[in-house]
């Protein structure tokens, strides 16, 4: 889904730093091919995935008195992007940098593809390149828990597609995440209407709008099995928080518009994924907050209202 801002993956770097970690591969052979610092607490990574068929970008935070060679580990938290930008968005758009800065945590935030949506891409069946699940739940987590003295122990959230991500790999992977968040992330993608939504969020990136899932009417089943509403049963166990607006002008909002209709999206179907889980008897925190748009303003205060639960969850 769209963000308010629109950027290439083209990264803000600074000159390369010597390799500090000990360079050890994934398993399929993924691995870390560049480090860069643009700032004390910042590392921007390269790595050269056979997953996604290239080099992948991922930012890190690293949290006070980190080395990679200490004899512990510190828990991840990981923070998923929205369609339409890159790697970058969360230390551009909110502070996380100093929300994070006290607390014994890794900040890390892959890149995901213009519109990759989270999957490993359908292809009309044919599968291959870009498996951007497989990136994200394997190579990622083991080059940064081999190389950048990453636990175990995780949390995920994510804003928009990256809602919808964050819970789809807590649901597909139990007990790889101990908590998930959602701000305004589309939570039932089978909702009438929504998978079109869906396509044109692909297709303006200039790919194919039927790559990650199929045709919803002609492979219902892969689209469910990528639904987070779905899924939801998988989610038990798993600390949950979701948020969203109506697309109406919240406090927020300075503009003269008083539609977004992207929130609208959001905040008529993700009712019905938090129907659905609340059904299930699952225990979930919601912030259906009613006025506000899908914008950054929200997102970041949102991600302060949830990180108490996704910080603590890693404790």
């Amino acid at each position: 889904m769209a963000v308010t801002t629109t950027l290439t993956t083209t990264a803000l770097l600074t000159a390369p730093v010597a390799h500090a970690t000990p360079d050890i591969p994934a398993d399929d052979g993924a691995r870390i091919t560049d480090e860069r610092r643009p700032a004390p607490r910042t590392v921007d990574l390269t790595i050269s995935s056979p997953a996604v068929g290239g080099a992948v970008p991922v930012r890190v935070l690293t949290p006070p008195n980190w080395s990679p060679t200490a004899n512990r580990t510190w828990p991840v938290l990981y923070l998923l992007q929205g369609v339409g930008d890159d790697y970058t968005s969360w230390t551009r758009e909110t502070d996380v940098e100093e929300l994070s800065a006290d607390t014994d945590v890794l900040v890390v935030m892959p890149d995901a593809g213009r519109a990759g949506w989270y999957t490993d891409w359908y292809n009309d069946g044919r599968g291959g390149t870009p498996k951007w699940e497989t990136f994200h739940t394997t190579e990622l987590l083991q080059l940064i828990e081999r190389n950048y003295r990453g636990s175990t122990t995780r949390s995920v959230a994510g804003l928009s597609a990256g809602g919808t991500g964050a819970l789809n790999y807590a649901a597909k992977h139990p007990g790889l995440f101990r908590a998930a968040a959602s701000y305004s992330g589309l939570l039932s993608t089978q909702f009438i209407g929504v998978p079109q939504f869906i396509y044109t969020t692909v297709l303006r990136e200039g790919l194919d709008p039927f790559g990650p899932w199929g045709r919803e009417a002609l492979v219902p089943q892969v689209w469910s099995a990528n639904n987070p509403k779905s899924l939801a049963e998988a989610l038990r166990g798993t600390q949950l928080y979701v948020s969203f607006g109506n697309g109406f002008k919240g406090p927020l909002d300075t503009s003269w518009l008083t539609l977004d209709p992207f929130e609208t999206i959001v905040g008529t179907t993700a009712p019905d994924f938090v129907a659905r889980v609340r059904q299930l008897g699952i225990p979930i925190t919601v912030n259906a907050y009613g006025g506000g748009t899908h914008t950054w303003k929200y997102w970041q205060r949102e991600l302060h209202a949830s990180w108490p639960m996704l910080v603590s969850a890693l404790r």
